[in-house]
């Protein structure tokens, strides 16, 4: 909204300080500062509010040291980080712009099926929450608006850099061409990245085009399902990581933060050429989303650190997965989840293969087996004896290297 404000003073009276609003990185130092000042101080508040109406964790007894004294720590702490996330970005974001809609669509439909789920287990007396199929049923929902917009909105386009015999000649004939003037025009792709390979480009429509160069048209039914799964995986790989004091909350705002990265250099013709990435019209608006979002993650730390003050509940882990899931794949970069997201990813793969394995021995041997002495991963180190600010660093540590690593990609192909 300001940002509309403000350049309406500009256009009309040239007000000083208005064309500010202008720079993205005004806007999105701005968005980070304002997020963080709301998720400290007023994320107090909410804790009291919570604590209040008696919003409590139940802690089920699973033979964890220090877990007796978690029980009553308020939930729904996601409230926090969803508000000090969407009051920046409505103060200083481009609303018209497509990613941001989308972003928005995202954190408030999946914070409304985390809050359901918070609350049937808080006021319903259900442990369980809501049914998981009702969630897999949100989370289908949300990919087959994302996808669906994703692939038919005329805003989300591609540009990519003419044949180097054309952009030779156009330089040979004007040394100082425009930067701009070397890229063909906007286009509708189904085009995405693939991290460590040369020509690192993969197109959906390929998986279908190969039986067939006229199925072209139905490539949008692969592109949905695509973003159906990540979004799906990347929303239920946080929600497991929610565990203990800290660790989801961290490693998701480093994830964030380099998905930021992403979308700074991907929205900006000039560093997109010197990369050699793909260029995305508009989707550098998305960065003030990210600062906004990075800022509330950082101050919900200030109360979800050791010993926690709030959990985030469902509420806030499961609208945390799903928006990583979505900006991933507006900016073109699903295919680095798996090591952007490895902690995510690690996590899901020890309830999948605990799970297995001891299905599978108890029907081979008539004993159930385990590969873990508990999944998800984190209570498999916490059972070891490791106090959970060690591994929460340790996570957080091995965040920051697969960022790096995922950092690293944008050149070495």
């Amino acid at each position: 909204m300001l940002y509309y404000l403000f350049e309406y003073l500009e256009k009309e009276f040239q007000f000083p300080g208005a064309s500010l609003f202008g720079f993205l990185s005004f806007r999105a130092a701005m968005a980070i500062i304002l997020s963080l000042l709301f998720s400290t101080i007023y994320g107090k508040r909410i804790i009291k509010f919570l604590q209040k109406k008696q919003v409590g964790e139940t802690v089920r007894d699973l033979g964890l040291e220090g877990q007796a004294e978690k029980a009553g720590t308020p939930t729904m702490g996601g409230i926090i980080i969803i508000l000090a996330t969407l009051i920046p970005v409505f103060l200083f974001a481009k609303l018209d712009n497509i990613y941001i809609i989308l972003l928005l669509i995202t954190t408030i439909w999946m914070g409304i099926i985390g809050f359901i789920d918070d609350y049937i287990k808080k006021f319903k007396n259900d442990k369980e929450g809501l049914k998981g199929r009702f969630k897999i049923l949100g989370q289908v929902g949300l990919g087959i608006i994302v996808g669906t917009t994703l692939y038919f909105n005329n805003d989300v386009t591609i540009k990519e850099k003419l044949p180097i015999a054309q952009q030779q000649e156009l330089l040979a004939e004007n040394p100082t061409i425009p930067q701009a003037k070397l890229f063909e025009d906007e286009i509708k792709s189904t085009k995405t990245t693939i991290p460590f390979v040369k020509g690192n480009e993969f197109d959906y429509a390929s998986l279908i085009t190969w039986i067939s160069p006229s199925l072209k048209p139905y490539a949008w039914i692969i592109f949905i399902l695509a973003a159906i799964f990540i979004i799906t995986a990347v929303s239920n790989g946080a929600n497991l990581t929610d565990g203990i004091d800290g660790l989801a909350a961290g490693t998701s705002a480093i994830i964030v933060l380099t998905l930021g990265i992403f979308a700074w250099v991907s929205g900006n013709i000039i560093f997109s050429d010197y990369l050699n990435i793909m260029y995305i019209p508009r989707v550098e608006e998305i960065t003030i989303y990210i600062a906004a979002f990075v800022g509330a993650l950082i101050g919900f730390l200030w109360y979800n650190t050791y010993p926690a003050q709030v959990f985030m509940g469902d509420t806030g882990s499961l609208t945390i997965g799903g928006i990583i899931a979505v900006i991933a794949i507006a900016v073109r970069k699903e295919w680095l989840i798996p090591l952007l997201c490895g902690i995510f990813l690690a996590e899901n793969l020890s309830v999948v293969l605990q799970v297995s394995y001891f299905k599978y021995t108890k029907k081979k041997f008539g004993e159930g087996k385990r590969i873990f002495k508990m999944s998800p991963l984190h209570h498999h180190y916490q059972k070891s004896g490791y106090h959970e600010s060690k591994i929460v660093t340790r996570f957080w540590i091995v965040g920051i290297l697969l960022a790096i690593l995922s950092i690293v990609t944008l050149k070495i192909r």
